[in-house]
């Protein structure tokens, strides 16, 4: 039996994950939106069903608005909320994604009580937090993407900064997915070697900030929208480290219970992602200074929390 992967939300950024995914030929896709956008996910599902025969691919593509559809899904995906304009942050979202998240979750908790919840909708860790407590599942089958994205931002920082390839680049990105993210130059490397001892601290100092306001670059720039393409590739890494259960370590918003000295938060933080989900966390030392810059994180995240009705 093929695996069954939902995306809730058929905007830029569910479209996109659906593209990717059908490329990556890791299961049937559902495409879910809410009744008023009629027609829209069935066209863009036929659009990508259209475009198998060219690519080569022959991922079932079904774009609905109602749930029927998703019953048994193994990957939940939700995407859907309202995204940022310019002068926006990720947390002035939470009242209006709140609403569409518990509603999503609850629905799909309903059709698909086995399934692995991976969070997209922003403020990220504060509504991966939310999917938590709505859904009362285990905290390996709720996932943020976070870092994923933000490390991949890092990656292209680097790879453009020195001028190599981008295969040969690592990066390390922890804490909220917002402005108080912790990228970390020491664990971020070219071929093993560390950024550090590759670029002057200015340099690195550039890339760290960067990195930061990389979502907020692309917003400055669409003016009406947020950035699709990556988020959609990072949600595919980790869709296909699950279904293919690779044991792959990865920067994630997981809940926490004392790793880091933390708990009751969904935060930032490598995790091993296999069938399972979160199948581990791990922790790794850091410096007085990186933990400084974990605990703004921390701060911003809760204070975020607290707006949760």
């Amino acid at each position: 039996m093929r695996n069954k992967i939902t995306i809730v939300g058929a905007g830029n950024v569910g479209a996109t994950t659906a593209h990717w995914l059908a490329e990556r030929e890791l299961g049937d896709v559902v495409l879910v939106d809410i009744p008023q956008t009629e027609g829209m996910p069935a066209g863009k599902a036929l659009d990508m069903t259209e475009a198998g025969p060219v690519v080569g691919y022959d991922t079932r593509i079904t774009g609905v608005t109602d749930y029927d559809e998703t019953v048994g899904s193994d990957i939940v995906v939700i995407t859907a909320g309202v995204a940022r304009t310019p002068g926006m942050t990720r947390e002035d979202l939470i009242g209006t994604n709140q609403r569409i998240v518990t509603d999503v979750v609850n629905k799909v908790t309903a059709t698909s009580p086995n399934t692995i919840f991976i969070i997209v909708t922003n403020p990220l860790d504060t509504m991966t937090y939310l999917a938590a407590q709505v859904s009362d599942f285990p905290r390996e089958r709720i996932v943020g993407q976070a870092g994923v994205l933000d490390s991949a931002r890092m990656r292209a920082f680097i790879a453009m900064e020195l001028n190599v390839s981008i295969e040969n680049t690592h990066a390390f990105v922890l804490g909220g997915h917002g402005d108080e993210m912790v990228p970390l130059p020491r664990y971020s490397t070219v071929a093993g070697i560390p950024i550090t001892e590759l670029l002057p601290p200015d340099r690195v100092e550039a890339i760290v900030t960067r990195t930061r306001k990389g979502g907020g670059e692309i917003v400055s720039l669409l003016k009406t929208g947020s950035a699709y393409y990556a988020p959609g590739a990072a949600v595919a890494q980790m869709v296909e480290a699950i279904l293919k259960d690779k044991k792959l370590v990865l920067p994630c918003s997981a809940y926490l219970q004392g790793e880091y000295g933390l708990n009751d938060i969904c935060f930032g933080v490598p995790v091993k992602l296999g069938q399972n989900g979160v199948e581990e966390i791990i922790e790794i030392s850091l410096t007085s200074e990186e933990r400084a810059a974990l605990e703004k994180s921390v701060e911003l995240i809760r204070s975020t929390m607290a707006h949760l009705s």
